[in-house]
């Protein structure tokens, strides 16, 4: 996996690794963080029993499967996956993303996208990397953006969540778009 170690603007150095299960727990406590939870795909595992499984599928299948930490200066500050939605067509969606509410407002996240775009169609050789976005998530939208995806358009009223029905922004980035080290 690409583990070059990426710096941000504050000087600090932004990796990812591959989930393990000394994570599970961890991971529980981000994805059920009252800061954290509302933004999360409704469908996202939450318990430590599903999380569990999915890191299990990660470090069975890492080329199609991922559950990824963000660590900056070697602490856990996040998480992010991917998953392969078409192998003939090499696509993969990007997903689970997460920063502890400790490490926000320092552009983490965007450093560990350019990290993930890096691994999955540079290493992987995947040819398109999509995700979408809840309308109403404004800072993960503008997060896109600066991360580098293209906005391809916007599935209209596509998903329930807290009780209405969301918009869905949908981005991608192709591999022959992927910026050099």
């Amino acid at each position: 996996m690409y583990r070059g170690p990426q710096s941000s603007r504050f000087g600090r150095v932004i990796e990812l690794r591959r989930a393990t299960l000394d994570d599970v727990d961890w991971l529980a406590g981000l994805y059920d963080d009252p800061e954290v939870e509302p933004f999360l795909g409704a469908h996202r595992a939450r318990s430590a029993d599903a999380i569990r499984e999915e890191v299990e599928r990660s470090l069975a299948e890492p080329a199609r499967f991922g559950r990824l930490v963000v660590l900056v200066d070697g602490e856990r500050a996040g998480a992010l996956g991917y998953q392969e939605v078409n192998e003939l067509h090499r696509i993969v969606y990007a997903e689970a993303v997460a920063i502890h509410p400790l490490f926000r407002g320092r552009r983490i996240a965007d450093s560990a996208a350019r990290l993930l775009q890096r691994y999955v169609l540079g290493e992987l050789g995947y040819h398109r990397l999509e995700l979408a976005i809840y309308g109403f998530n404004e800072r993960a939208i503008a997060h896109a953006e600066r991360a580098g995806y293209v906005r391809e358009g916007v599935k209209r009223r596509a998903y329930l969540r807290h009780g209405e029905w969301q918009d869905a922004v949908l981005f991608s980035l192709l591999q022959d778009e992927l910026e050099g080290p």
